[in-house]
C-alpha cells in the first residue's frame, strides 16, 4: 500500500501540464510521476534531468542506458521502476529474456553477455551499488571502452536511478498494471 498516494484526476492545471510534459502524448501519467507531483517544485526540477537521462543527448545508446537502469533497479530491489523500464524499453533495447534474467539477479559473467562494453556497464553498476565507487582496475578497464563523457553519464545515470528507486520504494508506489514483476524474470 502506498505511503504517499499518487494524485488522481482531476488534476490542477499546473499539475496536469507538468504530468503531460513528462509522458508521451495521449499516455496517462504513471503512478511514480503522480506521486512526485505531490511536490510540484521538485517534480519540475527533476523532470529536466530526467529528460537528459532518457534523451538523445545522453552519450550511451538506448540499449546501454537500459542495461544500466535495469541493473540499478534490480540491485535496489525496486520492482516498480524495473517493471516500468522493462515494459516500455526492453524490446526497443533488444534485450533478450536471458539478459533480463541476468540483469535482475545474475552476473556479468553470464553467457548471455558477449559484448565487452555491456559486461563493463554491469560491473560498473555493481561496483557503484556495492561501494559507491569504481575501483582503480575497473576504472582503467572502463577508460579503454568509454570516453570521459560516457564515464560521467554511466555514474550519474546509476546514481539518478538509485534516487528514483529510493523514492519509489520508500513511498511504496503501487506497481503499474501490466508491468512485469521480478518473478517473471526468474521464470524466464
Amino acid at each position: 500500500m502506498a505511503r504517499i498516494p499518487a494524485l488522481e484526476p482531476p488534476f490542477t492545471s499546473d499539475v496536469e501540464a507538468q504530468l503531460a510534459a513528462m509522458m508521451p502524448a495521449g499516455v496517462p501519467p504513471i503512478g511514480l510521476f503522480r506521486t512526485f507531483a505531490r511536490n510540484l517544485p521538485m517534480t519540475v526540477a527533476m523532470s529536466h534531468w530526467g529528460r537528459y537521462e532518457l534523451g538523445r543527448q545522453l552519450s550511451l545508446t538506448l540499449r546501454e542506458r537500459e542495461i544500466v537502469i535495469l541493473r540499478t533497479c534490480a540491485r535496489c530491489r525496486c520492482e516498480y521502476e524495473w517493471g516500468v523500464h522493462l515494459m516500455v524499453f526492453a524490446d526497443r533495447a533488444g534485450l533478450t529474456p536471458d539478459q533480463v534474467t541476468s540483469l535482475t539477479g545474475g552476473s556479468p559473467d553470464d553467457p548471455c553477455w558477449t559484448a565487452g562494453r555491456e559486461v563493463l556497464l554491469i560491473r560498473m553498476v555493481d561496483a557503484l551499488h556495492d561501494s559507491s565507487d569504481v575501483g582503480d582496475d575497473l576504472w582503467r578497464s572502463a577508460q579503454e571502452l568509454l570516453d570521459e563523457r560516457q564515464l560521467l553519464d554511466v555514474t550519474l545515470l546509476c546514481g539518478w536511478y538509485h534516487a528514483v528507486c529510493f523514492a519509489a520504494r520508500a513511498a511504496r508506489v503501487d506497481l503499474e498494471p501490466g508491468a512485469p514483476r521480478f518473478a517473471d524474470a526468474k521464470a524466464a
